[in-house]
């Protein structure tokens, strides 16, 4: 079995049940964090079916521009970890639906909101070489 992510008739990945499955998990669990909807919904085989997932393209866009932007913000380092994998496979979503993931060109603020504190000193931010080199690796690797 697999899922299906679409907006509208248009299957945007078709992965295996298990990341399918874990991507909208965490999609779902990063919403309080950015306080916005992650736009994945029903999708078009009905309502109920849990292999398909329809996402809304404005809303998904806004939501993955919003974890891109606390991503190349942060200077914590495990915050980074965490959501890289979710960022890098939502970028992929939204340019495969042509929606532009604006917080990749924008240069980004500095937060304080979560500050990594240890030996070392703080972390630095996130380089915007290794977010575009995940991205190109999750495109590559999820199938449509």
């Amino acid at each position: 079995m697999s899922q299906y992510f679409d907006v509208g008739e248009q299957t945007l990945w078709n992965p295996s049940n298990g990341p399918g499955k874990l991507f909208v998990s965490m999609t779902k669990a990063l919403e309080p964090l950015v306080g916005l909807p992650s736009g994945i919904g029903a999708g078009r085989c009905g309502p109920g079916d849990p292999d398909c997932h329809g996402i809304d393209l404005v809303a998904f866009t806004r939501f993955t521009d919003a974890l891109t932007r606390l991503y190349r913000e942060s200077n914590h380092l495990i915050l980074r970890s965490l959501l890289e994998g979710v960022v890098a496979t939502a970028i992929v979503l939204v340019e495969r639906g042509v929606g532009t993931v604006r917080a990749l060109s924008e240069q980004p603020g500095t937060s304080t909101r979560d500050v990594q504190i240890g030996p070392g000193g703080p972390a630095t931010q996130a380089a915007p070489d290794r977010l575009a080199e995940l991205v190109a690796d999750h495109s590559a690797a999820m199938a449509w």
